[in-house]
């Protein structure tokens, strides 16, 4: 994750101020690219070998607009407008056909807007947003969010945030679930899945415009729906010159259909089915953070989080980064955070779980595991900008990934920033 912060000038107190109109004042420019390598997957029910392997790439574009202006009540209105698109591989994902000849790519488009208002001489801020996300037509997330931040006299700023996400998601299930008995002659798509009859014949679902395309007669795949509720609080001090932190606390909701119909269960018996986990879900992180500037040259950036569920999931998390200023506009940033989690009580490992369990999932992310996530960041803010006038930060992160789960992965990521 990339973050971006730059300071305003306040604006001089006088009779004769006038407001400001809407100006283009920064642009973003992130790009990242990830890959990762794994030995089992939540499609294949966690089995280890060619058909379970979760090896995925994701190759990420973001831009994002910032506008602002000022009203005759010297507020600054901000306008941040932004869009990004994902294109991934996914080895697994073919294999919602358990023939491996579904499609292994897809496409993710996801709008964002957000309006703040912020009164300097009053210490305030307050924002609106919403969000839109598309993922082919399986997936679709609507989110809105509204915040407040106040600041006091003592250096110190305290934050809300209420968010919520409303997500469709098409019940697209592995193949030897979906009845194929009236498909016949299904027409060449992007977006075809082949499927292998008990008879043995081979047949394809064509899941256009979200729908099950079969011979005379169209067939409606159902969606489910998932809301996700979130309440975010934060509270920021200044402790002292050279010595800041904050808390960070979350209380998360959710409710819907909160696995995935593609996500396979293989039982102790031989047979599969598709995970089932439960109708809601509570979730409580509380984090730290701790920054420390050690000298002009050296910040020491620490945080720590520690996350509960209602599904039993506990989890760790310890992150420490040290920007070093090799030169007034030429910075380095080494990181490492440590990841640890329990298994949530409904997860079991391939052909562990039983017929007689109500609630059942071998997705390996919902496993016990460790992980590690370390790095280098780079950054350059010449003030004559870099390489050309306007292009005022240019930042470079590399990371590696490690999992105890056979999971490895990297991310090289490059963000731009014109002001």
């Amino acid at each position: 994750m990339m973050v971006h912060a730059f300071s305003q000038t306040t604006i001089k107190d006088t009779a004769d101020y006038k407001p400001k109109k809407l100006k283009l004042d920064e642009v973003n420019i992130v790009t990242s690219y990830y890959d990762q390598t794994a030995d089992k997957s939540a499609v294949m029910g966690g089995i280890p070998g060619p058909k379970g392997i979760g090896n995925v790439t994701d190759f990420a574009n973001g831009l994002d607009l910032k506008f602002i202006s000022s009203d005759g009540k010297k507020r600054k209105n901000t306008f941040d407008a932004g869009i990004g698109i994902d294109y991934h591989t996914a080895a697994s994902q073919a294999y919602v056909d358990s023939n491996g000849h579904a499609k292994n790519n897809g496409l993710r488009i996801y709008p964002t807007f957000d309006w703040t208002i912020a009164n300097d001489k009053k210490g305030t801020e307050f924002g609106i947003g919403a969000y839109y996300s598309a993922e082919h037509k399986y997936y679709h997330s609507i989110g809105l969010n509204t915040s407040f931040s106040k600041k006091n006299k003592n250096n110190g700023e305290f934050s809300a945030k209420l968010t919520g996400y409303f997500d469709q998601i098409k019940m697209i299930k592995p193949s030897e679930f979906i009845p194929v008995d009236s498909i016949k002659n299904v027409p060449a798509g992007d977006s075809i899945v082949y499927i292998t009859t008990a008879s043995g014949r081979t047949e394809a679902l064509s899941y256009g415009s979200g729908q099950v395309v079969s011979k005379g007669s169209k067939v409606v795949t159902p969606s489910r729906a998932r809301d996700t509720y979130t309440a975010s609080f934060s509270f920021s001090q200044i402790i002292n010159q050279r010595t800041q932190g904050s808390v960070e606390l979350d209380l998360v909701y959710q409710n819907g259909y909160l696995g995935l119909p593609f996500h396979r269960v293989f039982l102790n018996n031989g047979k599969d089915t598709i995970e089932n986990l439960p109708s809601e879900r509570f979730k409580l992180p509380l984090g730290f953070r701790l920054n420390y500037f050690l000298g002009d040259n050296i910040i020491i950036k620490t945080y720590y989080r520690f996350y509960i569920d209602s599904w039993g999931l506990i989890s760790h998390t310890a992150n420490i980064e040290l920007p070093i200023k090799i030169t007034p506009f030429f910075s380095l940033s080494p990181f490492y955070r440590y990841y640890a989690q329990t298994a949530v009580n409904y997860y079991a490992a391939y052909e562990q779980h039983s017929v007689q369990d109500k609630y059942y999932t071998s997705n390996p992310e919902l496993s016990a595991f460790t992980s590690h996530f370390f790095g280098m960041g780079i950054r350059l803010a010449p003030p004559k900008g870099v390489l050309i006038k306007g292009l005022n930060v240019v930042e470079i992160r590399y990371g590696h990934y490690l999992q105890t789960t056979d999971l490895a992965a990297n991310i090289i990521s490059m963000s731009l920033k014109f002001k």
